[in-house]
C-alpha cells in the first residue's frame, strides 16, 4: 500500500513538473537537454556529432561554428560568437533571431529550461 501511495506522488510530481518521472531524477539541466536537444545533439565523450547537428560536448567557450560538425550554415559559420551563459541563452530564446540562416530552428522558450541546459552544457567538457 506504501509503495503504491509512493507511486501514485512521485506521479504526480511529475506531472505537476511538466516532466516525466524519469526525467526528473538528477541534474534538471540533463533532463530538459534530454527532452529538448537530444533527438539531434549529443554530449558524448570523443568529439563525434550526429548526422544532423554538432556534439555539444565542450560548447562553452568555443567558437560559433568552429567544431568537426561538417554541416554548419554559412550564416553559423560567418558568425563572430563565442558560446557563454549569455550567448547560449539568447540563442535559445530565438536562433534565427540572434544568427539569421541558421539551421537551428528549435528555440527554448521557458528560461528555466534555457538556464539549466546551459548550465549543464557548461559541465560537458
Amino acid at each position: 500500500m506504501i509503495t503504491r501511495i509512493f507511486a501514485v506522488s512521485l506521479a504526480l510530481v511529475a506531472g505537476a513538473s511538466g516532466l516525466p518521472a524519469a526525467a526528473q531524477a538528477g541534474d534538471p539541466g540533463e533532463a530538459a537537454f534530454n527532452m529538448r536537444c537530444k533527438a539531434c545533439h549529443t554530449v558524448a565523450p570523443g568529439g563525434a556529432s550526429t548526422a544532423l547537428a554538432p556534439n555539444l560536448r565542450g560548447v562553452v567557450g568555443r567558437k560559433a561554428g568552429a567544431s568537426t560538425f561538417k554541416n554548419y550554415s554559412p550564416a553559423l559559420k560567418a558568425a563572430s560568437i563565442t558560446w557563454n551563459a549569455a550567448s547560449l541563452d539568447k540563442f535559445l530564446t530565438a536562433p534565427t533571431k540572434l544568427v539569421p540562416g541558421t539551421r537551428m530552428v528549435m528555440a527554448v522558450g521557458d528560461a528555466n529550461q534555457r538556464k539549466s541546459i546551459v548550465a549543464w552544457l557548461a559541465k560537458q567538457r
